[in-house]
């Protein structure tokens, strides 16, 4: 199975790669460097291979026939019997399922719009103009292929377990994450509003912990401050999760940890900027808040550098409405996945 981009991505595929394994004898999933860590995360999965996609990756790299070689090897080493392709709406399958068939894969299936020739032999094909939640694209494609959930599956994400034990970073369970980047700059709420917000958090009784890459340190160290504990940079994706697993709710733009969060059934504020529908991104399968004005200049552009003065979609998103969000969030008694409480902030 390919899903070649982002972690958050990878991770919305495991549902899919789930009704994949329970039908294969083994499940040997293909990522690129951003999404791989995720990939080893997922259930089912028995090894990663990871490649870098020219045609997909955020910094593509030239396809010359050496990387086109490494991949055609690296597939022929592993002889699968099918491979299934997993794409977002924006995104084609038709190039890699060229360079699977150089490669030796006997049966392909992929979610294309597009003619594909004699590069598929399952075809999906979906309506686009219909937004439909990422996981469950993904997963229509697995049972046109042929793969069925396995009986009790809840079709939502999820994580291996057991998770890393990550007491001696946050103390005991029961804090608020905030996590304030963003794989791109669109999507991010700004600075000064997550130190506001973890401010107010802080004043509001709560427990708080931002969480952040190793190249986010000098931004979670800002958004901290004196109120929070800083992890920024000290947590491997597996301990993020740890680190998720024991929130009472993260607040979280669009991006990888949304889906993290979603994959441990902790409940999310989603600071969502419009760029993408809400309706396919979202985090799926948990209890969450949708704060962000979804009506927004910015709205479908999937702007990555945010095209209107000022960043309105976010910036108007106060420090007193996540904190109404994480109190009716935490307030919350019914059952998981069922609260999805939409707040356009104007």
């Amino acid at each position: 199975m390919a899903r070649t981009d982002n972690a958050g991505d990878v991770l919305l595929a495991g549902p899919a790669i789930r009704a994949v394994a329970a039908h294969a004898t083994g499940t040997v999933v293909l990522a690129g460097p951003n999404g791989r860590a995720a990939a080893e995360l997922l259930p089912g999965v028995d090894r990663v291979l990871c490649w870098r996609t020219p045609w997909i990756d955020p910094e593509p790299p030239p396809l010359t026939h050496e990387h086109a070689t490494r991949l055609i090897e690296m597939v022929r080493e592993v002889a699968p019997d099918q491979a299934l392709i997993l794409t977002s709406f924006h995104q084609s399958a038709l190039p890699l399922a060229a360079l699977l068939r150089l490669a030796g894969v006997g049966r392909i299936a992929a979610t294309s719009n597009d003619y594909p020739g004699s590069l598929l032999d399952v075809r999906h094909t979906v309506n686009e103009d219909v937004d439909v939640p990422e996981p469950e694209r993904m997963l229509a494609l697995a049972r046109a292929a042929g793969f069925e959930p396995p009986p009790g599956d809840d079709g939502l994400l999820a994580v291996r377990h057991p998770l890393p034990e990550v007491g001696h970073l946050t103390g005991p369970g029961g804090y608020v994450v905030v996590h304030p980047g963003a794989s791109v700059p669109a999507r991010a709420w700004p600075a000064g509003h997550c130190a506001e917000a973890v401010r107010a958090l802080a004043e509001a009784g709560h427990r708080v912990v931002v969480t952040g890459s190793p190249g986010e340190t000098a931004l979670t160290a800002y958004v901290a401050g004196e109120h929070a504990v800083d992890l920024g940079g000290r947590t491997s994706l597996a301990e993020l999760a740890g680190v998720l697993a024991e929130a009472d709710a993260v607040v979280v733009a669009n991006t990888g940890p949304a889906h993290l969060a979603a994959a441990v059934a902790t409940p999310v504020v989603s600071l969502f900027a419009p760029t993408v529908p809400a309706a396919r991104w979202a985090p799926y399968g948990v209890a969450n808040v949708l704060l962000g004005d979804q009506h927004a200049p910015c709205r479908g552009s999937r702007a990555t550098i945010c095209p209107v003065a000022g960043h309105p979609c976010l910036s108007s998103v106060t420090a007193e409405q996540v904190v109404e969000a994480v109190r009716r969030l935490t307030a919350w008694e019914g059952e998981i996945g069922h609260l999805t409480v939409k707040e356009e902030a104007s």
